[in-house]
């Protein structure tokens, strides 16, 4: 098991066409870092939808070539992934297209509902003919049954909305439409701006607005639904307030880009306030602190101010490699810590080092790099990690569904260190976890075990490609 990144989504309109898959293209190459498994854009010309989907990372996926395929266009939708739930193949690549009876409508989803298995018996037991294993051909289901019971693509996702629980982040694009939508907990973030010509822009997050020549406007809502057409922006608040606000906390850990600003609070803040914290409540002598390429590098920052160490580059990362914890099994994720980082011999030989990295999951790879610093000449090494240590499983689109193989399940804090190969090792505690974002409304399930929603009966990852499996039997 390893830690997985979230999905990002994207979407644009434009008052007249434009080249809106090029401006997708900028805007899901900003958020690669929340999936680089799969990705996909659909161009609505017109009303007539174009699109390409496949694995595969935004530069591999769409070359010169593919994007000049693609018509001028008023819309577009676009979507970076990894496997929440569903296995990662083609036909799992979002945005999903839907043809029904009252027109087309792309749509992409970041996060995981929480009841989507029993919607999906629900459905198949009515008859729907599933062709992914994605919960988000789920929604899209579900929207599409209630755009033709209603009069409009907004008042069927707002129906829609009774129904789905859980974390979705959702753009959606009909022929006439664009609309977005969070749901009422806020799970995943979401945001839109405006270019200075006039297009108006969703996404994941505010860095991708701002690689599009964007500026910020806000973040939507928890539970807001916001529509745009040729008439202008419609916010439909029937479902904010509903729930209690609980955005990821790992967002701001992890997940999101230091450039980032999620719900009003900077990630690069965040970060930097983890290290201060760390620092505060596990202190220890040393020499130098160095951070573990990239999310890691501001903590690691902040625990040098509040330490008075000296901060240091001791690891360089090789930009050319993805994150490792993209990588779909043990081994290859082994090779891939060989090749990503290498460590810097003149920062940290002969010296006491305070190693910062953002989580601990199996150990596997906080020991090669601990090895990697060791093999480098560094005398000691303090290793501090920005977040709790992992203790339960996530519903809402992490890829942590099983405790199984949770370090932290099954050894103490001196224990890993020991297994580690580190002198000494501190985690953020729980408690502390607010003064990251400077607020509580946020949901830490995977370090406290405190579920916002019902726990789904059956938690695999792979739920639907196993039911698949289990009914040829």
């Amino acid at each position: 098991m390893s830690i997985r990144e979230e999905c990002g989504v994207f979407g644009v309109i434009a008052p007249e066409a434009a080249d809106v898959a090029g401006i997708s293209y900028y805007g899901l190459y900003a958020l690669q870092h929340r999936g680089q498994e799969g990705c996909g854009i659909v161009v609505n010309d017109d009303g007539v939808f174009a699109s390409h989907k496949d694995i595969g990372q935004v530069s591999e996926v769409f070359s010169a070539e593919t994007l000049a395929a693609f018509p001028k266009g008023t819309m577009a939708v676009g979507h970076v992934r990894y496997g929440t739930t569903g296995g990662n193949n083609r036909r799992n690549c979002q945005p999903i297209e839907v043809n029904h009876q009252k027109g087309r409508m792309a749509l992409a989803h970041n996060g995981n509902l929480s009841n989507a298995a029993e919607l999906r018996d629900e459905l198949e037991l009515s008859g729907a003919i599933f062709h992914t294993t994605s919960d988000t051909e789920t929604i899209a289901y579900i929207v599409t049954r209630e755009r033709l019971r209603t009069s409009s693509i907004e008042d069927a996702l707002s129906a829609a909305m009774n129904t789905l629980d859980g974390a979705y982040s959702l753009v959606l694009m009909s022929p006439q439409k664009l609309i977005c939508a969070r749901d009422p907990y806020g799970f995943r973030p979401l945001c839109y701006g405006k270019t200075s010509d006039g297009i108006y822009v969703v996404a994941s997050e505010s860095c991708a607005l701002k690689a599009v020549g964007a500026d910020f406007i806000r973040d939507v809502e928890p539970g807001e639904i916001l529509v745009f057409s040729k008439n202008g922006i419609v916010s439909r608040t029937e479902h904010c307030r509903k729930k209690n606000k609980k955005l990821c906390i790992f967002e701001y850990i992890y997940f999101a880009r230091p450039d980032s600003v999620i719900d009003g609070v900077s990630v690069h803040e965040a970060r930097l306030h983890a290290g201060k914290i760390l620092a505060e409540t596990h202190p220890a002598d040393a020499d130098i602190v160095i951070g573990v390429p990239d999310s890691g590098l501001d903590a690691a920052l902040g625990f040098s101010q509040q330490s008075g160490i000296q901060y240091g580059i001791g690891l360089i990362k090789n930009k050319y490699i993805g994150r490792t914890f993209i990588s779909p099994g043990q081994s290859t994720r082994l090779n891939q810590v060989r090749i990503k980082l290498s460590a810097v011999e003149a920062s940290v030989k002969g010296k006491r080092v305070v190693l910062i990295d953002d989580s601990i999951v199996r150990g596997t790879t906080s020991g090669r790099i601990v090895k990697l610093l060791r093999e480098a000449g560094a005398k000691e090494i303090h290793m501090r990690i920005s977040s709790p240590p992992f203790l339960h499983p996530c519903y809402y689109g992490t890829d942590i569904d099983s405790s199984e193989n949770l370090i932290a399940c099954k050894c103490s804090v001196s224990e890993i260190a020991k297994l580690i190969g580190a002198d000494s090792l501190g985690f953020l505690p729980v408690s502390e976890l607010s003064k990251l974002c400077g607020s509580s409304d946020f949901c830490s399930a995977c370090f406290s075990g405190n579920y916002p929603t019902a726990i789904p009966k059956d938690t695999r990852k792979d739920r639907f490609e196993q039911k698949l499996s289990e009914a040829k039997k």
